[in-house]
């Protein structure tokens, strides 16, 4: 699977348990330009409702779509300001 975005940087927190994989992605999302696009691929389920109420609480991030493929969850995460 992947989302229709043009991707201009790949996270990989595969491996890292709460609150890891959100404070990465926040560190990350920092040194992106506005409207660029983190493809964040986790293996914690829990980063599936972590970073999407991250984002939703986070003014300048927008959650694109999130994914699920077998142990695999991949989050699509967009610098808006």
């Amino acid at each position: 699977m992947n989302a229709e975005f043009d991707i201009a940087e790949t996270l990989d927190v595969k491996g890292a348990s709460c609150p890891m994989p959100v404070i990465k992605t926040k560190s990350a999302v920092d040194d992106l330009a506005v409207g660029d696009v983190l493809e964040v691929i986790a293996t914690d389920s829990g980063s599936m409702s972590d970073l999407a109420g991250w984002a939703e609480g986070t003014p300048g991030v927008e959650m694109l779509a999130q994914e699920e493929d077998g142990d695999v969850f991949t989050h699509y995460v967009r610098k808006t300001e």
